[in-house]
């Protein structure tokens, strides 16, 4: 891979005759190319360019698109109340025009009755929320958050495969593709919860590459400068392990989903200390681990999350109003009983949405199966309007919650690569980008197999990002190593090159049914790739 050795794995030498210390922290955590400037620089700018795309008419199309019928007006309802409450009948159309008073008018004695029953965690409503206060309940309002996300998103991916491959090249190359992936940039202009999981998941997994890195040169200075040991160094405070855990926590709160890739980022955190321990020569390293590493990472990935998951359901506890809250109950006998008997219900409504999410399977024109995913075979229409203006005989607006082709059709081939790559050498690249994919994706086939639950295409939002790390590090091997012969280098440059031109094209092709933008039905029925697309 371009300026990072394949090492990381190699069974090293034993610390009582150790290797060169410049060695042994080269393998462990080896230098970036390219100036620091440039490292930051380059990210933002393709950063910006995604806000672009992103903000340019956000408030397009001025109409309700698909779940925000839910979600706008639950986030609304958290910035008044707290907690989400029943909305009035035709409350989509009071919202559109104007008159934010949506919810049910209930006498105290009757405030039970106006509770609304969620089944999803509030933080990615609160952060939809905070659009809404700061701009108005209206389309752009209840959308400004996950543009944000989204952009958020870019710079990260940037940022974490700049620190995977050392080559803010390639850094730049996946935040770019991740800005014109058509679902990330459907789900970035629209209030729905799986971007925001996406952007929380893709935070938890760069802060625990950040974690390594970090935790590495804590090894690579006490061997240089301490004394022999079988097991190695306690590694101190691991801030970046700690972020993680808020992130995870986080996605957790904002989906249930996100705990597929909690539990699995969290062994793979602790593989890479015991396989760090293990390059340096410890002779016993996954002892160390267990020992030294396992503890600490046990309160940031699992009390942490826990305590972030709690804190997003605040307005739930401090009011009356929440679904189940039980609030005469537990105030009636003092502060112990309220907490405890608070506790109780809070988790008596944590089992009845988990009794909603496995029971659910009734039908829907645009669900699909996680074996369908990765080809695109049915995206979701999350808008289409038929209205006139475009200056032929039939019109079409439409918002299509889909993939840009190219890239998933690419990611396809690039995960297949990835999987030969891992088998054949001890990399710890492609083992962590193919097990977050795998952690996002597989769940799905159980339950649709024994559950046939409803699912659809945008649950792969958190994949996205893994997908195109896939790509970017293949394109690391397409273009090779500093040390390969310079024609190599730039044939692999322009295949790499000649595939993000593709993806452009792609994006632009289909931008006017990602935007709602109004054109002739001809020109959407021909971006409609298969027969299942409309």
């Amino acid at each position: 891979m371009t300026d990072y050795p394949n090492q990381d794995f190699e069974q090293p030498e034993p610390k009582d005759d150790p290797a060169p210390p410049g060695s042994v922290r080269d393998r462990l955590v080896p230098p970036f190319s390219g100036s620091a400037m440039w490292g930051w620089a380059g990210p933002l700018i393709v950063a910006a360019f995604g806000a672009v795309l992103r903000f340019k008419d956000l408030g397009n199309p001025r109409a309700i698109v698909f779940d925000e019928t839910y979600y706008a007006k639950d986030s609304l309802s958290l910035v008044r109340w707290g907690v989400e409450r029943v909305a009035v009948k035709d409350a989509d159309k009071v919202l559109l025009a104007g008159n934010p008073d949506i919810w049910q008018r209930c006498a105290p004695d009757k405030i039970h009755e106006c509770a609304s029953y969620v089944v999803h965690p509030p933080l990615g409503k609160w952060m939809i929320g905070a659009g809404e206060w700061l701009f108005g309940a209206n389309p752009f309002g209840w959308r400004f958050a996950a543009a944000v996300v989204s952009v958020i998103s870019i710079l990260v991916i940037a940022r974490v495969a700049r620190r995977m491959t050392r080559s803010t090249i390639l850094g730049c190359m996946a935040g770019l593709l991740l800005a014109v992936d058509g679902l990330a940039f459907v789900l970035g202009r629209t209030a729905l919860l799986d971007g925001f999981l996406m952007m929380w998941v893709l935070a938890g997994f760069a802060c625990l590459v950040a974690d390594r890195d970090q935790a590495r040169t804590r090894l690579a200075d006490w061997y240089e400068t301490s004394a022999l040991s079988d097991t190695g160094p306690r590694l101190g405070v691991r801030w970046w392990r700690i972020g993680a855990g808020l992130c995870l926590g986080a996605a957790c709160a904002t989906k249930w989903s996100g705990v597929f890739f909690l539990v699995a980022f969290a062994v793979m955190s602790v593989m890479w200390d015991a396989g760090a321990r293990r390059a340096i020569g410890l002779r016993y390293p996954y002892r160390g681990a267990l020992r030294l590493d396992v503890p600490a990472a046990t309160l940031s990935l699992g009390v942490v999350p826990v305590l972030a998951y709690m804190a997003s359901w605040t307005g739930w506890f401090a009011t009356a109003f929440g679904y189940g809250r039980n609030w005469s109950e537990a105030t009636s006998s003092g502060p112990a009983y309220f907490v405890f008997s608070s506790l109780r219900s809070w988790w008596d409504y944590q089992w009845m949405v988990l009794s909603f999410h496995t029971g659910l399977d009734s039908s829907h024109p645009y669900q699909s199966r996680p074996w369908e995913w990765p080809l695109l075979l049915r995206p979701v229409a999350f808008f289409y309007e038929s209205p006139t203006g475009c200056g032929a005989d039939k019109c079409s607006q439409a918002v299509l919650g889909v993939g840009t082709p190219v890239i998933w059709y690419g990611a396809v081939a690039a995960l297949v690569g990835l999987i030969a790559w891992y088998v054949s050498g001890r990399d710890w690249r492609p083992g962590g980008v193919l097990l977050a994919y795998a952690v996002g994706w597989l769940p799905w086939f159980y339950y649709a197999i024994t559950d046939n639950r409803t699912m659809f295409l945008f649950y792969t939002a958190p994949m996205i990002p893994f997908m195109i790390l896939a790509i970017v590090l293949v394109a690391g091997l397409v273009i090779g190593p500093l040390a390969a012969p310079p024609a190599r280098r730039a044939a692999g440059a322009a295949v790499t090159g000649a595939f993000v031109l593709l993806a452009l094209i792609n994006f632009w092709w289909l931008h006017p049914v990602l935007t709602g933008e109004i054109i002739p039905y001809e020109d959407w029925h021909s971006r409609m790739l298969l027969d299942r697309w409309i």
